[in-house]
This record gives structure tokens, sequence and C-alpha cells, in this order.
């Protein structure tokens, strides 16, 4: 069971994603609150796997709750998706920064909703379609780094692990990754979990960023 926490300042919007989520025999939601700063106490309080949260709320916008519950410097984090009607690229790069599982859009459907929730409480992380590229573009233009801090990095991972890392930058999946590189998914897994221990990123989505932002996906 996948216990989920909702914060989400306007009523309708938990009470319908409380009615999405609650369809599934694999979720409980276990809260619902109206501003950041309850989303906060509240997920401490509860420990759930995954809050869902919203970006302009009242009290403690969801981009610095997220990072208090889910930050780089958090020692015991909770997996957060942050759902919002906005896709500004600050939005999601800040929610991504400041330790997101996941960003989606609120009209991105129920299928891909529980498909987020389901993808952060195993530890991956999933965008929304309409923003992925996009997204993915805009970490292949970083500020220019010298060579020296990323080749070691870069060095560390295997060939298979490389592999498996600009596939995951692609956005495929860990099955589609396995039949396109002729992997077991157990062996994909292995890899992806060696290389993301390697680079110091904690999901999907970091690695990814991570595969842009050193060049590894102009090679």
């Amino acid at each position: 069971m996948i216990r989920v926490l909702i914060a989400d300042d306007q009523e309708m919007v938990r009470a319908g994603f409380r009615m999405i989520l609650e369809s599934q025999d694999s979720i409980e939601v276990v809260a619902d609150v109206a501003n950041g700063l309850d989303a906060v106490s509240r997920a401490k309080e509860l420990r759930p796997d995954v809050c869902l949260m919203d970006i302009r709320m009242p009290g403690l916008d969801g981009l610095e709750a997220t990072k208090q519950l889910a930050g780089p410097d958090v020692a015991d984090p909770i997996k957060v998706v942050v759902v919002t009607t906005f896709d500004l690229d600050d939005y999601v790069a800040s929610a991504l920064a400041n330790g997101a599982s996941g960003f989606l859009l609120k009209d991105a459907g129920p299928a891909l909703l529980i498909e987020a929730i389901h993808a952060a409480s195993r530890g991956d992380a999933l965008v929304s379609p309409q923003i992925t590229v996009r997204l993915l573009k805009h970490f292949a233009k970083p500020p220019e780094r010298p060579r020296r801090t990323v080749e070691p990095l870069r060095d560390a991972l295997t060939e298979r692990e490389l592999d498996v890392v600009r596939a995951t930058a692609r956005g495929l999946t860990n099955v589609e990754i396995g039949a396109e590189l002729f992997m077991s998914l157990s062996t994909v897994k292995t890899h992806l979990a060696a290389a993301q221990n390697k680079i110091g990123a904690r999901n999907r989505v970091e690695t990814a960023s991570w595969a842009w932002r050193s060049g590894l996906m102009e090679d």
C-alpha cells in the first residue's frame, strides 16, 4: 500500500485527487492539506510514501515545502511529486533541484498521476511528457564547465552503464532499455543503480539531467 499526502490550496482539486487515488487498491490517502506549512508538518508527522505538492499555496509555496521535505540537505527525505497548472521552466528546474521525484501538470490525467506516484514510491521519477523534451533541451545548454570536473565521473562509468544512462536520458523505461540494449530487466536496474551511485544522482530525472549537462548526449 502506497501512503499519499495531498497538498493543494483548492478544495476541489484535493477532492478530485483523493477520488482518483482512492479508486486504486494499492494507494491510501493519509491526509490532504491546503497550504505548504501544513504540508511540511503533516508529512513529517505521518511520513507518507509520496506527497503530491502544488506550487502556489499560502503560507509556504510548494517549491520551498518540497525542499524542506526532499531537498539535498534532508537526512531522511520524503518523496514529492509536484503537480501544478504551471509548466514554467524555472518551476520545473527548481522543483527537481529541490528533490522532487516528478513534475506533472494538472491536466496530465488520472493514469499519469497514478503512474507518477508508483514511480516515486519505487525510487524512479516521472515528468509530464508535455515538458520532458523542453526540459532536456534546457539541461543540454548549461554554463560552460571545465572538462576536468566532468570527465572523472564519466570515466568512472562502464560502457554499459553509460549506455543505460544515455537511454534513461532519452526517456526510455527500464523495460524499453532492456529491449534496446538486449539486457534483462534486473541487469538494467543494476547498471542504472551503479551509475546513479557513481554520479550522485538520486533518481531518473537527476540521472537524465546529469547526462545532458555533462555532454554525454552529444557523444
